[in-house]
């Protein structure tokens, strides 16, 4: 399964990139996170479904003390694009 996600709030600059690769590289799901220019981050993440639900759930409650999502849009695929690692960008 692939998620493509949109997360605002507070993202950038509060280690939610690196955050996110790590909880990824526990749940062994793969893709990618980068900042987007309107303050949000953006994610492609990739695995079997109940690991991504997961992830997203550690997700929407911030990851860390920090870093306070205030929303996440998820748009949900039935497909994989085959990435090898969960990168930051």
């Amino acid at each position: 399964m692939l998620a493509h996600v949109t997360v605002t709030g507070r993202v950038q600059g509060v280690g939610f990139r690196y955050s996110a690769q790590q909880q990824a590289a526990q749940h062994n799901l793969t893709g990618w996170v980068q900042n987007k220019a309107d303050g949000s981050v953006e994610l492609k993440v990739e695995g079997p479904e109940q690991k991504v639900d997961r992830f997203l759930e550690e997700m929407k409650a911030g990851f860390t003390q920090f870093i306070k999502v205030k929303q996440i849009d998820v748009d949900r695929f039935n497909k994989d694009e085959g990435y090898k690692q969960f990168s930051i960008k």
